[in-house]
């Protein structure tokens, strides 16, 4: 029976295009915005971020150093996490669940700075039991010690965690852990899955 359902963050509970942020940053940099983004597509810079091997200031230096970026840290952080927009149906989706006494937690592969920007944007966030974050555990899914955190971290095993998430890789590794999982296509898709395993007999579909 499941007691408590992970949520992934991006292309779950919020949306995003980085393209926003590149178009942003390769205004302020020595480069195009084509040659800005072949940079993050090739280099290992993102990477080290989002596992914690380097801090905000660190990539902030790195971005600078790579493409001449002119603004301060608190510009680039501002475009860096003006990316994200909330899927509404999803958020109610967590509301209803939480409405019932199920813990939620929030299970992501992200970094300081998005981190911030969602916190500050979407009061959303701060409704989760806990949160975890790769950064924070340098580690990323679908690494079998970041799905070690979230169950140290629940209380939970096996089938009573519920897992939803956009990358199928993801799912696979929750999964072979024995969690229930639903790969999220759409949130109608989502909530009908949920709906069918009796967490939302009595939820509203509308805050």
């Amino acid at each position: 029976m499941v007691q408590t359902v992970v949520f992934d963050l991006g292309k779950v509970l919020v949306d995003f295009d980085y393209t926003i942020a590149a178009r942003k940053i390769a205004a302020s940099s020595k480069i195009t915005l084509e040659d800005f983004a072949r940079f993050i597509s090739h280099s290992p810079l993102f990477l080290q971020y989002e596992t914690g091997l380097l801090t905000s200031e660190e990539f902030y230096q790195q971005i600078c150093g790579a493409t001449g970026f002119r603004g301060s840290l608190e510009e680039f952080g501002a475009s860096f996490g003006g990316i994200f927009s909330p899927i509404e149906p999803m958020i109610r989706l967590q509301t209803a669940l939480r409405e019932q006494g199920i813990p939620t937690y929030i299970f992501s592969n992200t970094n300081d700075l998005a981190i911030r920007a969602v916190r500050r944007n979407f009061p959303f966030f701060a409704n989760f039991d806990g949160y975890i974050l790769s950064y924070e555990h340098r580690a990323m899914k679908p690494d079998a010690k970041l799905y070690e955190v979230v169950e140290r971290f629940s209380g939970h095993h096996g089938s009573e965690i519920l897992y939803l998430d956009d990358r199928p890789e993801n799912i696979a590794a929750g999964a072979a852990r024995g969690w229930q999982v639903i790969l999220q296509e759409s949130p109608e898709k989502s909530r009908a899955a949920i709906e069918r395993l009796g967490l939302l007999n009595h939820a509203p579909t509308k805050s």
